[in-house]
């Protein structure tokens, strides 16, 4: 990444990490190659068991003016600090964010896990999250996500932070809250993070399953949404069907869906010049459909009607790196 600006003064970033109980935290390495100066950037780590409540209280204790959450795996580039600093100076913005690319040395199994995730017949309308793409441009939350996401500590306090009833989607809500406020939201493709996929199938059943659980709950709890999430759903009730209703033309749409896949696979592979996932994608973006779309019916049925109580227990907060500190820390 390269940074042509001249920040004159450096502002101070508060760097926000959660990770689960005893968890390690693989994105110190990277961190540690900053090339920001050093006395104008902390590292906070939140440990405890709710990530959207870890980042709050981190978020409270923080004393930067601008608030970057990554997550304990996201390996940050050594620039990435200068470029957020530049956007918050020469942009009056609430927020910018870049995408969570899978790195080169992931399996192959995990490589066509991003490569479903970033494809326009898998990730669809969010595939920018994961893949690089287009130029520096104004965007809404489909496009950001908070394993790579900076946030104007003033902003974040003024409108309460993220809603600690969610998880995943607590980023969604707040910035679709903020955006209805008439602030900006900036995507920066090359601001860039790299995060290894789920190492196993099971692993990202969960994970999408998660993803559709807590878009169900964001829209239960008025942060609207468009109709694409709801495609997944009604194509697993589709697929449920299939044993039950007779007939030819029925069976069309899963036609169609299945050369939809081959396609996307073969586009993505060439692309891509890494032909191997290609030969699981079809697969990949199936499951990445059903199990989104099981997530959101059972969101919905899991929570409609009913009033979700704020998480309990504190985060632990420590300060891995101090203001002022300088290098070797």
């Amino acid at each position: 990444m390269q940074v042509k600006t001249n920040i004159m003064d450096y502002p101070n970033i508060s760097i926000i990490i959660p990770v689960k109980p005893g968890g390690a935290v693989r994105a110190l390495d990277g961190l540690r190659r900053l090339t920001y100066p050093a006395g104008s950037f902390e590292v906070l780590v939140a440990e405890g068991t709710c990530p959207s409540r870890q980042r709050n209280i981190a978020a409270g204790k923080a004393a930067g003016d601008i608030l970057y959450f990554i997550d304990d795996d996201s390996l940050v580039d050594p620039a990435a600090l200068e470029a957020i600093a530049a956007h918050f100076a020469a942009e009056n913005l609430a927020a910018v964010g870049g995408p969570s690319l899978t790195p080169a040395g992931d399996s192959v199994l995990q490589r066509s896990f991003g490569m479903a995730l970033s494809s326009p017949c898998g990730g669809g309308g969010v595939r920018n999250r994961y893949r690089k793409s287009g130029v520096l441009r104004e965007t809404a939350d489909h496009e950001l996500i908070l394993c790579n996401l900076a946030i104007s500590a003033r902003v974040f306090r003024e409108h309460r932070g993220f809603d600690e009833r969610l998880y995943p989607n607590e980023e969604n809500e707040f910035l679709e809250r903020i955006r209805r406020h008439g602030l900006r939201l900036l995507h920066d493709p090359d601001l860039a993070v790299f995060r290894g996929q789920r190492v196993s199938v099971r692993a990202f059943i969960r994970q999408l399953f998660g993803y559709g659980r807590g878009r169900a709950q964001q829209i239960l709890l008025g942060g609207g949404s468009g109709p694409a999430p709801y495609v997944p759903a009604l194509f697993l009730v589709y697929v449920l069907s299939l044993p039950f209703v007779q007939g030819t033309v029925y069976s069309v749409p899963l036609l169609c869906y299945l050369v939809m896949c081959v396609v996307g696979a073969v586009h993505a592979g060439t692309e891509r010049k890494d032909p191997l996932p290609a030969l699981l994608f079809p697969l990949d973006v199936a499951i990445l459909h059903l199990s989104y779309g099981a997530g959101l019916i059972w969101g919905f049925a899991r929570y409609a009607g009913r009033q979700r109580a704020l998480p309990q227990g504190e985060a632990t907060v420590r300060r891995a790196k101090e203001f002022g500190s300088g290098d070797g820390w």
